[in-house]
């Protein structure tokens, strides 16, 4: 989508910093972090939210949980992390392409119910 913040950093023709990227995912550092570390995993295809997203998506997402499960290393999660997907207004969602948070280290801000 041409006016989509995340599909211009998959796409490149926005800069940010990509940690990670495969045939379905990249992972970059959150700009608002509310943890010591906070990536967000963004897939390559658009998609606004899990309801919308077709059979192979939901494939490619399962790949991305995954490849996030054994990057623990590279991103500093060796003690735990845990995985957030807003869903909507109502759940803090601000960019609308599907995106995991993935959280670790000393809680600041948000806190899981």
């Amino acid at each position: 989508m041409s006016d989509c913040l995340f599909c211009k950093f998959v796409s490149g023709e926005l800069k940010t910093e990509i940690v990670y990227s495969d045939d379905d995912m990249i992972i970059i550092k959150d700009i608002n972090p509310m943890a010591k570390n906070h990536f967000l995993a963004i897939p390559k295809q658009h998609y606004k939210l899990l309801s919308e997203a077709t059979a192979d998506q939901m494939l490619a997402l399962s790949r991305m949980l995954k490849k996030i499960s054994s990057l623990s290393g590279l991103l500093g999660l060796e003690s735990g992390y845990r995985l957030v997907i807003n869903q909507g207004d109502d759940a803090g969602q601000s960019v609308f392409h599907l995106h995991i948070h993935i959280l670790s280290g000393q809680k600041m801000g948000w806190q899981p119910a």
